[in-house]
């Protein structure tokens, strides 16, 4: 398979695009055809281990890895204790006609796991197999960032630079990240919110002859590794809530998926999954109240919010008012056309919006995106009315899945809610919304007291650029 830039130009295989990041153009590689899933493929799949489902699902994409080894890769990723569930991806009932799947059984106990623990794997391989080294480039909006660390610690060919707002993230998502002590882990928290450490990082990553010299890559959402292994959660879910369905009736069962959205990788990898024939009914997505995404999922126009505008919230992982993965989405919706996503773009750089209005009648018909925001008294009262109807208690980005996700149920089409982290890293909002705390065990007790390994740093663009040239693998 090959991979084109939504903005034009050709890219390479899946190897290419894991180490590259953002194209040279600025544009986001995504396969140069989708492959399908008929109603065979999928019940072929059905008895398949979550990791060998992986390995099948990511296959499609990642066609110049051998299957053997590819199946290796997930093994890795996916076995050897590192999921809490034995499932790895756990699905079960909450009430209100909403089923939870569970993304947040691995190490950091978020969903960001799921595709980070394989995309580790993957750039090891790739690497050694290149004799290279990557210096990856991220930027947080809380989960990412731990997720990618703990993926990549102690690994001798990848260091990795991950930038966070500071004070935008909970005292547990910063534990996560800033209790590591690896040599290869460089924390980098910058004055100001999500999009301006994103921003940094795409005026790097566009900086092709800083990026050569330095090794540069991405394991942010615009990674499609990271896509790619987000499809399989997808699938797994649909097979696990047919597996009662009849057979007969199997191949034309529709779910419904509600997905907390910020810089839109999720959902994306959902649409994907959907376009590739997964029966997906909906998608539902969800915003806090930095609801740029769902203002252009109802009215066509995407308009970015300034630093100064994009709130901090009780959802802070979701913080986000830029959403990189948004152009891949725009690409399909202009027909695959790169002239007229790049010209979106420009667009964009010169109005700070994008008017699509013309196109919004698609959005639900064609593409089963809906959209819908919550705020923080919705996320209140959604915890404690799970909590006290039926006895689970959510995060408060799932609590905003799940708050938007009641005005799309629909009488026998499974809503399922795509779990985002366990509630123990959000203890404040719990307190508030339950009146009660989740104690941490002392491993996390460790990790909450131990000394911060980061450096803090103003928004400053040659700042980073020196502190980059001096600490990356060569």
């Amino acid at each position: 398979m090959q991979y084109i830039s939504t903005r034009g130009g050709t890219l390479g295989q899946f190897s290419d695009v894991l180490l590259e990041g953002l194209a040279p153009n600025g544009g986001l590689a995504v396969p140069e055809t989708l492959p399908q899933l008929g109603a065979d493929d999928l019940e072929r799949l059905r008895s398949l281990s979550y990791p060998e489902l992986a390995t099948e699902i990511i296959g499609l994409f990642a066609t110049d890895i051998p299957r053997e080894d590819l199946a290796r890769l997930t093994a890795a990723a996916y076995g050897g204790g590192k999921f809490a569930a034995d499932e790895i991806v756990p699905i079960s009932e909450i009430g209100e006609g909403m089923t939870l799947v569970g993304l947040s059984e691995g190490p950091t106990l978020a969903f960001k796991d799921m595709a980070m623990q394989f995309l580790g794997e993957a750039l090891e391989y790739v690497l050694e197999k290149s004799d290279r080294v990557l210096n990856v480039l991220g930027a947080t909006s809380g989960d990412t960032g731990s997720a990618a660390e703990h993926a990549l610690r102690g690994r001798d060919r990848v260091s990795i630079f991950m930038l966070s707002p500071q004070g935008r993230m909970s005292a547990f998502q910063r534990a996560q990240m800033y209790s590591l002590q690896d040599e290869n882990v460089h924390n980098i928290a910058v004055e100001g919110v999500f999009d301006d450490c994103q921003n940094l990082v795409k005026r790097l990553a566009t900086d092709l002859e800083f990026k050569r010299a330095h090794n540069l890559g991405a394991v942010n959402s615009i990674n499609f590794g990271r896509i790619s292994a987000q499809i399989v959660y997808y699938v797994w879910a649909w097979l696990r809530v047919t597996d009662a369905v009849a057979e007969s009736e199997r191949a034309a069962f529709e779910v419904s998926f509600a997905v907390p959205s910020g810089n839109f990788g999720n959902i994306l990898s959902g649409h994907y999954a959907r376009s590739m024939g997964v029966p997906i009914r909906k998608l539902v997505l969800a915003s806090n109240e930095n609801n740029v995404l769902d203002e252009f999922f109802r009215s066509g126009h995407y308009r970015p919010r300034s630093a100064q505008d994009t709130r901090a919230t009780s959802s802070p992982s979701m913080d986000v008012s830029r959403a990189s993965n948004l152009e891949r989405f725009v690409f399909d919706l202009l027909g695959r056309d790169p002239e007229r996503t790049a010209a979106a773009w420009h667009e964009l750089e010169e109005r700070d919006e994008i008017d699509l209005s013309g196109e919004r009648d698609r959005f639900e018909s064609e593409f089963g995106i809906v959209s819908g925001t919550s705020t923080h008294d919705d996320r209140i009262a959604t915890i404690r009315e799970f909590s006290e109807n039926g006895g689970v208690i959510l995060d408060p980005h799932t609590a905003d899945g799940a708050k938007v996700a009641r005005a799309h149920v629909e009488p026998g089409i499974p809503m399922l809610v795509l779990e985002t982290a366990k509630p123990a890293k959000f203890a404040d909002l719990i307190i508030e919304a339950l009146g009660t705390t989740i104690d941490p065990d002392a491993d996390t007790q460790a990790m909450l007291d131990a000394p911060p390994r980061v450096t803090n740093m103003p928004h400053d663009e040659q700042q980073l650029r020196t502190y980059i040239s001096e600490r990356a693998l060569s």
